[in-house]
C-alpha cells in the first residue's frame, strides 16, 4: 500500500472475477459464459465496421449508441420501450456502476441481498454508499416482504446469483409498488433462461417511474468479450444515468460493440434457439446430478448451484481441476459446500457427470 494512495483507494476491497485460465484443453465451467457462438449476423456486423483496413477506428464512434438503443427498444417494443427508456453502457456492470452513482447514493442505506452479485458491495465501498445485506431464506430465496421498509434504494437480481432462484414477477412488483419512493433496481443477467412466459419485469417499466431493469447481452446473446449492457427505465431515470456517464466517459461503447450489439438485438431466431437449448441442457444435468445424489438450488439462470451431502465442495472443486474440469466455488459463509457450475455444451455437461462419477 503506497503512501500515494487516496482514502478511497486504501480502504476498497475490489471484486474478484471468475478464473480466467491461460490453459487450453479445459472445460471451462466457472464464469456463466455462453457455450455456443454468437450470432452470425453479429459477426458479420463486426466485421462490416471492421471493413478491410479497419478505417473506422480512426473515428469515434456514436457517444449515444443511438442504433443500439433503437434496437433494444424495438425488442421490447410490445413492452411499450422507447429509445428513450434505453441506457447502454460496457456491460452490465459499468451500467450499473453508474446506477449506484446516480440513483442509490442517497442517505438511507440500500437493501440487497446477503448472498447475490458480490460487485453490490465493491460499488458501495467505492461510492460511499451504506447498505444492508438482507438474508435469503433457508432455502436460498428473496423474501419480498423483507425489502418493504424504509430505504435509500433497492438492488435485487432476478435469477439471483450464484443461486439461480427467480423470484416471481408478482413478488418483484409488490417491492416496486411498495417503495415508491426509493428507486428499484432488477438485474436481470440471466433472466433469458428463465422458462417463465414473462419473467422480466420490464413490461412494470410503463406503469412504475421507479423501476429500473438491467440486462446484459454476454449471457444470452454470447458476446461476453464484447462489453455491452442496457438498463431500461423512466426517462427521469435514464437522463440521470446519461449525465453520470457523460462526466465518466463520453464515448463508453466502441464502434464494434455497437454494430455487434445492433445485429444481435436483430436476431432474435439465434436468440431464442441458443437460449432454449442452454435451458433444456440445464434440466438434464439436474436430473442427471440428482441421480449422483447431488442437492441443486432451483435454477433459473444459465448455472447450478448444487451440493454434494457427503462431498467437501472444495475437494471436489480441486478434484475436478485435476481432470481438466473448472467450476466456481464460493468460501462464503452458508454457501461455502456448494459449487455453481455453468451450463456448458452437451460435451461439457457428459465430461463433467464421467469426471464426477470417477470421483465418486
Amino acid at each position: 500500500m503506497s503512501k500515494y494512495w487516496s482514502a478511497v483507494a486504501r480502504k476498497l476491497i475490489p471484486y474478484v472475477p471468475g478464473e480466467q485460465p491461460k490453459l487450453s484443453q479445459l472445460v471451462k465451467l466457472n464464469t456463466n459464459e455462453n457455450p455456443y457462438p454468437p450470432s452470425e449476423r453479429a459477426v458479420a456486423a463486426i466485421a462490416g465496421e471492421l471493413g478491410e483496413d479497419g478505417g473506422k477506428l480512426r473515428l469515434y464512434p456514436d457517444p449515444n449508441g443511438d442504433r443500439l438503443k433503437a434496437a433494444i427498444a424495438s425488442f421490447y417494443a410490445a413492452d411499450g420501450v422507447s429509445a428513450a427508456n434505453v441506457f447502454v453502457g460496457n456491460g452490465s456492470d459499468e451500467v450499473l456502476a453508474h446506477v449506484f452513482q446516480a440513483l442509490l447514493k442517497h442517505e438511507r442505506p440500500i437493501l440487497f441481498p446477503d448472498i447475490t452479485y458480490s460487485f453490490y458491495p465493491v460499488y458501495c465501498g467505492l461510492y460511499e454508499i451504506e447498505h444492508v445485506a438482507v438474508p435469503l431464506a433457508d432455502d436460498f430465496s428473496i423474501v419480498a416482504d423483507d425489502y418493504l421498509r424504509p430505504n435509500g434504494g433497492i438492488i435485487v437480481p432476478n435469477p439471483n446469483a450464484p443461486t439461480g432462484r427467480l423470484l416471481p414477477l408478482a413478488e418483484i412488483e409488490r417491492i416496486v409498488a411498495s417503495n415508491p419512493d426509493s428507486v428499484v433496481v432488477i438485474d436481470e443477467a440471466y433472466i433469458d433462461f428463465a422458462a417463465e412466459a414473462v419473467p422480466t419485469a420490464i413490461p412494470l417499466v410503463a406503469r412504475y417511474p421507479n423501476l429500473l431493469v438491467v440486462h446484459t447481452l454476454s449471457k444470452s446473446r454470447s458476446l461476453a468479450g464484447l462489453r455491452v449492457g442496457f438498463a431500461i427505465g423512466d426517462a427521469q431515470l435514464i437522463e440521470a444515468l446519461e449525465r453520470v456517464k457523460n462526466s465518466f466517459n463520453s464515448y463508453p461503447l466502441d464502434r464494434l460493440a455497437i454494430a455487434g450489439g445492433v445485429a444481435a438485438m436483430n436476431d432474435r431466431a439465434h436468440y431464442d434457439t441458443t437460449r432454449r437449448a442452454v435451458m433444456n441442457s440445464r434440466e438434464q444435468l439436474t436430473r442427471d446430478l440428482h441421480s449422483l445424489g447431488f442437492d441443486i438450488v432451483p435454477s433459473a439462470a444459465n448455472f447450478i448451484f448444487v451440493r454434494h451431502p457427503q462431498l467437501d465442495a472444495a475437494t471436489l472443486a480441486s478434484a475436478l481441476r485435476e481432470r481438466a474440469i473448472i467450476v466456481r466455488h464460493f468460501r462464503l459463509p452458508r454457501i461455502d459446500q456448494y459449487l455453481r457450475i455453468t451450463i456448458g455444451t452437451d460435451d461439457q455437461c457428459t465430461a463433467l457427470l464421467s469426471a464426477l462419477r470417477e470421483i465418486l
